[in-house]
């Protein structure tokens, strides 16, 4: 294989796709074959949940062994008291990357967040921050009225999205009432975005679905296994709020009440199992729809030690 250079039009690779779906051990067997031809990489992370340092087996995020030495940036570097953005980390990968062809060391982008992913490319939209007493008022309302208002406010939104979806109706209403504009005049106003100005390498991971979901089923084990039970106890003594998105993220709600006694080991397992494939699922369905048409899908199960065809795509 003749490997990617950095420097050269500001090579970028990205791998992108549902949660156990193989992405890691890619991204790690890519920088591996680059070392091999003395070409450093660095390993960025794009996952929503492996940025907080609370996070390590919950998130199945890699370890100090699994990284082998070679650079991962973008892991574990936020405290679980805060919330991490995607802008807070577009903003930081950009510093990553940057700093990456600097220094003449390949980026590796891999992650399953399609959000943090299409901010870093595409910006974001200079939305006015929102009125206070407008946010109030509009997150008072509920789902139905105010998607029955944001129909006579904004019908292109409404339009877009499913009448249930209270969190983004309830966005798109704030928006429309504290600026004077739909939501559409500033998506399509997006700045910030580093897609022009790298050479991109995406690669999308599709395996089967019932490989996946088998992945998925097997993640809770291993996590209990590796500790996470005396992950979130520690978690759950820093009492913080419940609106953390350490807090939030799947295994750690479900783990809590089998800490807490509100459920069994078998219960939380089931629980987090199907939130889980759930999880996979949405992301399988997201990365597979919303992904430009010209980036490759990859829809085989990942074999790292013979995966020719994947470095043909990555050319």
């Amino acid at each position: 294989m003749n490997m990617v250079s950095p420097k050269k039009d500001k090579n970028v690779i990205l791998i992108v796709g549902p949660t156990a779906s193989g992405k890691s051990a890619l991204a790690l067997e890519l920088a591996k074959k680059q070392a091999l031809q003395n070409q450093e990489s660095v390993i960025i992370n794009a996952d929503s949940a492996q940025v907080y340092r609370d996070l390590q087996i919950v998130s199945a995020r890699p370890t100090v062994s699994e990284m082998q030495g070679f650079d991962h940036q973008l892991y574990g570097y936020i405290d679980g008291a805060e919330a991490c953005s995607a802008a807070r980390w577009a903003h930081d990968a950009k510093t990553s990357i940057s700093e990456a062809h600097d220094r003449g060391r390949l980026p590796i982008l891999v992650g399953g967040t399609g959000l943090y992913v299409r901010t870093l490319l595409d910006g974001i939209a200079p939305i006015p921050d929102i009125d206070p007493e407008i946010r109030a008022q509009v997150r008072a309302l509920e789902a139905l009225e105010a998607y029955e208002l944001l129909q006579m406010a904004d019908p292109e939104a409404a339009n877009r999205l499913n009448p249930t979806d209270k969190t983004r109706i309830q966005r798109a209403l704030e928006v429309s009432r504290s600026t004077g504009k739909p939501l559409h005049h500033w998506q399509q106003r997006k700045t910030g975005g580093i897609g022009s100005a790298i050479r991109l390498h995406p690669l999308v991971l599709l395996p089967p679905r019932d490989w996946l979901y088998a992945r998925c089923d097997q993640r809770f084990h291993l996590m209990i296994k590796n500790g996470a039970e005396q992950e979130v106890e520690q978690l759950l003594n820093r009492d913080l709020s419940p609106d953390c998105p350490v807090m939030r993220a799947i295994g750690v709600p479900e783990i809590a009440q089998w800490i807490n006694g509100e459920s069994d080991l078998e219960t939380a397992a089931a629980i987090a199992q199907a939130a889980t494939r759930q999880y996979a699922k949405r992301q399988y369905t997201w990365f597979r729809n919303q992904c430009p048409a010209d980036w490759p899908r990859y829809t085989e199960i990942i074999n790292v030690d013979n995966f020719n065809d994947i470095e043909t795509l990555l050319q």
